[in-house]
């Protein structure tokens, strides 16, 4: 454990940042998920709906430096060309 008064705050701020970090993660795939499904059971409308809010997540997670660039890029690449190749 941390003696300095500053050392003791970063290990607070670094468990804050951490929750909020593995919040946003576990909404960005919860959206993937959505996608995914929608892509599996052919529903082009909801997935493209669906597909718009998923890259509004994974754009505001890279924003705050949780996702790397190159990482939300594929990302959303994939995601929009699963829901592209629908019938």
């Amino acid at each position: 454990m941390a003696n300095i008064k500053s050392a003791k705050k970063r290990v607070l701020i670094a468990e804050v940042r951490a929750i909020r970090n593995k919040a946003i993660k576990s909404k960005v795939k919860s959206f993937v998920k959505k996608v995914d499904v929608a892509v599996t059971a052919g529903d082009k409308a909801v997935a493209q709906t669906i597909l718009i809010e998923a890259i509004s997540e994974i754009s505001k997670a890279t924003s705050k430096g949780i996702f790397h660039k190159n990482t939300a890029a594929r990302k959303m690449s994939r995601l929009t060309k699963a829901v592209n190749e629908m019938a």
